[in-house]
């Protein structure tokens, strides 16, 4: 399921992940694009993308202990080996696995106002991006 694309959130996703089990652990696949340079009007004028998106990280992490939200890997993008089929751009900066302790946790971030304060911040650094919701398979505890 995706729940953002392009940085802005896709209202119909997020409702589907709420018909979901609100308790379970919930990994969260962030793969982003930086701007070269952020958009103006967010906070971030005249930084790069890159630097717009440390900014965010920064006002994310003061969020964590209220929501978890856990980085549990974090690195760059080198090759798409199976390229997307629509031809879309598969040129990603970063990829992220966030691990939330409930679904529920990240629902209600995405819902509260400290969290839409600070989301604009993301759209503006962010040329594209996708956020998968996942659920774990293997290895089960």
């Amino acid at each position: 399921m995706k729940i953002m694309k392009g940085g802005r959130l896709e209202s119909d996703a997020l409702a589907e992940m709420q018909g979901g089990d609100l308790e379970a652990p919930v990994v969260m696949l962030n793969m982003l694009r930086y701007r070269e340079i952020a958009e103006p009007g967010f906070g971030v004028d005249n930084l790069s993308g890159r630097e717009a998106y440390g900014v965010y990280g920064k006002a994310f992490a003061k969020l964590q202990p209220r929501f978890g939200g856990d980085p549990i890997w974090m690195g760059r993008a080198l090759h798409s080996l199976i390229p997307a089929q629509d031809g879309g751009l598969d040129d990603w900066d970063i990829v992220i696995l966030v691990r939330y302790p409930t679904r529920r946790q990240f629902v209600e971030m995405m819902a509260d106002p400290d969290y839409q304060a600070i989301a604009p911040i993301r759209a503006a650094a962010l040329a594209d991006s996708r956020l998968l919701e996942m659920d774990q398979i293997l290895p089960r505890a």
